[in-house]
């Protein structure tokens, strides 16, 4: 048998499927190894990861501290479940308040669960805090958005195949167009809980709103009573040069999600955080997760928020994306529609009709760089935040041969 079957006229490792479920359609490579922003494939190849494993990897690969840190942990304690305390959770939690401005913290281990937690938090706020009637809490939600895979979740996406098959969906969602904060006012009603949107879309192309947007849905919330809950799983802990991207606009949600590079790149670590108002609508026995707060993922989690700081990741985002947005917009070639983002957060929009998103990605991969299509329109740009300029350059030497093509 060939070691390579085809899809959509792609290769792909044929043995990535003969256990596995065919739910990714990856590109035809096999990593064995990381370390910083490159990565080696089986046949001992290098790339400039530009992906960071959707922000996962945010402080590069196998960072030293973080290593250290689930080394050292990993010989003490790792779960316990919450049906204990573990020493490790407090700190974590206490320091990720402090650090983004929240009161309260909720973990749990993927980026969809803090999502779900969310949900259920501005519903139960609604419920329990606002006033509105029984099982009647409405969220509204962006066209375009992405905040995960669960069957709530998926309810409220825009992207068919997410739901197809899947039904039947859970109702209590309505959805208004993105970067439009006049939609979000007409769309309040008694009943609404919570406003829950990306700062900046990233599944859907790293797409960015009008400038003030953000800011002005935060007045429309405050206005009416509406809870704004931000999902900054991608955009957040440094990716747009900011903290939080909500930052770029002054604004201090009721709510913040957080995941991915939470982890460190080791571990799958989120948050749910908010004030005091909407977290205490909580009660033993309302919510939980049996890994979600365990000693390893805590004790890593800190160190990952510690690191961010120390290494002023953020900051290098800032100056090092802007000077790679500026090179990337300063392209000459028909492949490319449109270039936007923001700090490390990068979205190159392909003309289609010239080359598919995901042919462009492969040859990047041909040529040493690694990163993926976005519904085959888009080619994300998202390196670990840890990136030099000079790698940078490295990065845009590739991407000028291959679109030049």
């Amino acid at each position: 048998m060939s070691d390579f079957i085809f899809s959509n006229n792609q290769p792909q490792h044929s043995k990535t499927y003969s256990y596995g479920a065919h739910n990714y359609e990856p590109l035809p490579v096999t990593l064995v190894r990381g370390e910083g922003v490159y990565l080696w494939d089986d046949k001992g190849k290098k790339y400039l990861d530009m992906m960071a494993a959707y922000s996962a990897v945010s402080h590069g690969h196998c960072h030293p501290k973080i290593l250290a840190t689930l080394t050292q942990q990993a010989n003490v304690l790792n779960v316990t479940s919450r049906a204990y305390n573990n020493d490790k959770l407090e700190p974590f939690l206490k320091y990720a308040c402090e650090l983004v401005g929240q009161e309260k913290a909720l973990p749990m281990n993927s980026g969809a669960e803090a999502v779900e937690t969310a949900i259920k938090a501005a519903r139960k706020w609604a419920h329990t805090v606002k006033g509105v009637p029984k099982d009647s809490a409405e969220i509204i939600v962006c066209h375009g958005n992405f905040h995960g895979r669960t069957t709530t979740i998926i309810s409220f996406s825009s992207e068919v195949q997410y739901k197809s098959g899947s039904g039947p969906l859970t109702p209590g969602f309505q959805a208004i167009p993105y970067g439009n904060a006049d939609a979000l006012e007409k769309a309040i009603t008694p009943n609404t809980a919570a406003f829950l949107v990306e700062p900046i879309q990233g599944e859907s192309g790293i797409r960015v709103p009008p400038s003030g947007y953000l800011k002005k849905c935060a007045e429309i919330c405050a206005k009416h009573n509406v809870l704004l809950i931000c999902d900054e799983i991608q955009t957040g802990l440094g990716r747009t040069g900011k903290l939080l991207a909500c930052q770029h606009e002054q604004v201090k949600p009721d709510g913040i999600i957080l995941g991915k590079a939470l982890g460190g790149g080791i571990l799958p670590v989120s948050l749910f955080l908010s004030k005091h108002s909407v977290m205490d609508v909580f009660t033993p026995g309302d919510h939980g997760s049996t890994f979600g707060g365990n000693a390893l993922a805590a004790a890593v989690g800190l160190t990952a928020l510690e690191v961010l700081v120390e290494e002023k990741l953020a900051e290098n985002a800032a100056k090092v994306g802007s000077y790679f947005l500026d090179a990337l917009s300063s392209l000459r070639t028909p492949l490319i529609k449109e270039v936007r983002g923001k700090g490390l957060f990068v979205g190159i929009e392909i003309n289609t009709q010239i080359k598919r998103a995901r042919d462009v990605a492969i040859q990047l991969m041909q040529n040493g760089l690694l990163t993926k299509d976005t519904h085959e329109t888009v080619i994300r740009l998202c390196p670990p935040l840890v990136i030099t300029q000079i790698q940078l350059e490295e990065a845009l030497a590739i991407i000028t041969r291959v679109f030049a093509c």
